[in-house]
């Protein structure tokens, strides 16, 4: 029955993932019925980089799915191949008991102190952080929202982490885990346990809560869930990707409640923050990136974490199957393909808009023939940027800018290219007018 359950399952998350996922990183799980129980599935997977990003992205999906599967609580637990379970794992195992505390599974890797702070995201840390401390409290409930990939999940999983060691009842949930939850209680007729389930609870915690838009009767009863908690001064976290009355769709009664604490925004960081970001994802990972490769990521991968962490993961994983060094220009083949979808919106009229912005002159100016120093470094710059991110080729460059030919284009480059290893200063201004395209273009 366990192996059938598994593979049931798998099919089910199978369709519900990217294909290129499920075959890079499922298909790697083993299924170790040895040490499963009727209530906890045991996967080994073949090394710790596997095992932390399908914990990180799909534990709590997984384990949904086995819960709809056999109508009662189901945890997972990964281990490294040799069966040793990991350090986060092991300090997590009494949280992740179904039967020691009425929870969903949190990641425990995500914690405030593994939390990267900058100018972006101060104000929502330091909410998260005060909720967390006094749930129920001060800022009830706490609306926290931004694009995807920021950040957001990480702070619900802290306030639940945090608040759990201190022997609060937590109870997480996707709204899609939680729309799916009222579905399989309402059909089967025992919408009593799915009341008792989610209002018992010191703090609740919704993460996506724009899934819900369009949903009338999900919409419903997490009204008067949110009426039930609010009363009883229980806490609830909520997290979006847009403020509440920016999301369609959902009830004006809904939105009021959202506003009726504390409205905290996390935004794109800073080419700074997000550098440390790397590294503190890389310190975690136990992946030794160079300095070049870091700053590389930063200003190419756009801004989403996820998206950032598994571009780590891939250059890890690739320099130790082939037993290769990591160095910049390993890096840039391992995670071209991800680089060149994240430039495909990219033109050349794009950067000149922002590079002129930047510098404070005229686009027309960039495009003339005018040789004044300003002028010809900003040109310079578009024509390095533009070599760099988008598919255009040097004649094409050099025919746009009026050039003679595709040498001229090569000679702008090679002057860039020293001033960017000689000037430390020049070479992060280069790198910011980079990110501000990137930005742009997503």
């Amino acid at each position: 029955m366990g192996a059938k359950l598994v593979e049931s399952v798998f099919e089910l998350l199978k369709a519900e993932i990217p294909l290129s996922e499920y075959d890079k990183y499922i298909k790697q799980l083993f299924y170790n019925e040895k040490e499963s129980k009727e209530n906890i599935s045991v996967f080994n997977a073949p090394n710790q980089l596997i095992l932390n990003w399908v914990r990180t992205r799909y534990a709590a999906k997984l384990s949904q799915l086995f819960e709809n599967k056999t109508n009662a609580k189901h945890s997972i637990v990964f281990t490294v191949k040799n069966g040793a379970e990991s350090s986060s794992k092991k300090a997590s195992s009494k949280i992740q008991n179904p039967e020691s505390i009425k929870n969903s599974i949190l990641n425990p890797s995500y914690s405030f102190d593994n939390f990267i702070v900058g100018d972006s995201n101060r104000f929502a840390f330091n909410a998260a952080k005060t909720v967390a401390s006094k749930p129920g409290i001060v800022y009830n409930p706490i609306f926290i929202y931004g694009p995807t990939g920021l950040g957001k999940t990480h702070l619900i999983h802290a306030i639940g982490n945090f608040a759990q060691l201190r022997n609060k009842i937590v109870i997480y949930a996707t709204s899609e885990q939680f729309v799916n939850d009222y579905i399989h209680h309402l059909k089967n007729e025992v919408m009593d346990k799915f009341r008792e389930k989610y209002r018992n609870c010191d703090i609740l915690l919704i993460d996506d809560v724009q899934f819900f838009q369009g949903k009338v009767g999900t919409q419903e009863v997490f009204f008067h869930t949110f009426n039930e908690l609010y009363a009883m001064k229980k806490q609830i976290v909520v997290t979006s990707d847009k403020p509440p009355k920016l999301i369609d769709g959902i009830e004006e009664r809904l939105k009021t409640r959202f506003e009726w604490g504390i409205i905290a925004d996390i935004s794109i960081p800073e080419l700074e923050t997000k550098i440390a970001i790397i590294k503190k994802k890389c310190e975690l990972d136990k992946v030794d990136l160079p300095s070049d490769t870091i700053n590389y990521i930063a200003t190419n991968m756009g801004d989403n974490i996820r998206e950032i962490e598994s571009a780590i993961i891939n250059i890890n994983a690739y320099a130790s199957l082939m037993r290769q060094e990591i160095t910049l220009e390993f890096a840039k083949n391992v995670i071209k393909d991800q680089i060149r979808e994240k430039h495909e919106n990219i033109n050349i009229e794009d950067i000149i808009y922002i590079v002129s912005k930047n510098e404070n002159i005229k686009p027309s100016e960039i495009k003339s023939k005018k040789r004044s120093q300003k002028i010809v470094e900003a040109r310079r710059i578009v024509i390095y940027l533009a070599r760099s991110l988008t598919p255009n080729s040097m004649p094409s460059i050099a025919s746009f800018f009026g050039m003679k030919d595709h040498t001229a284009v090569s000679h702008n480059m090679k002057k860039i290219s020293e001033l960017i290893q000689s000037n430390e200063g020049f070479r992060l201004k280069v790198d910011e007018l980079k990110n501000k395209i990137l930005k742009k273009s997503e």
